[in-house]
């Protein structure tokens, strides 16, 4: 055997070699885009269902949200209306209300009832967080 005869053979061992790693690349490849196109058409099929599911709830909540903004505006149609309505009743019955427990009080005071003399009320101080009587307070200031 010549070289030119061993290099030929080395070249086409080499050549096979190089063909066999290509093939099972190849091989793998396919697998796995096999494997991908399976997965992408489960996700397929378990997204359309989900997204018509996403779509009627939006649409729910849509309608809902339209039907609060209804209730909304109703409340604020009837806060105005009892606003009118106090500020009414105020003004018609406020001022001669008034009128007549200050007539009630001054004919108190006129007669000179005392029924309503307030009771002394011990004062008490206030020391972070806790009262001190009166007696006590003394003491302290003192």
């Amino acid at each position: 055997m010549s070289g030119g005869e061993v290099a030929g053979i080395l070249v086409a061992v080499f050549w096979a070699i190089l063909v066999s790693f290509l093939a099972v690349a190849l091989a793998r490849l396919a697998q796995t885009l096999k494997a991908t196109t399976k997965l992408v058409a489960e996700v397929t099929e378990q997204a359309v269902p989900l997204l018509a599911d996403a779509s009627t709830t939006v649409r729910s909540a849509r309608t809902q949200l339209d039907r609060v903004d209804a209730i909304a505006s109703d409340v604020q149609e009837v806060t105005a209306n009892a606003s009118a309505l106090s500020s009414t009743v105020a003004s018609t019955f406020g001022g001669p209300l008034v009128k007549v427990a200050a007539f009630g009080y001054g004919v108190r005071k006129a007669l000179g009832r005392t029924d309503d003399v307030p009771t002394r009320t011990e004062r008490r101080t206030v020391i972070v967080g806790r009262t001190v009587p009166a007696a006590r307070r003394r003491k302290q200031k003192g």
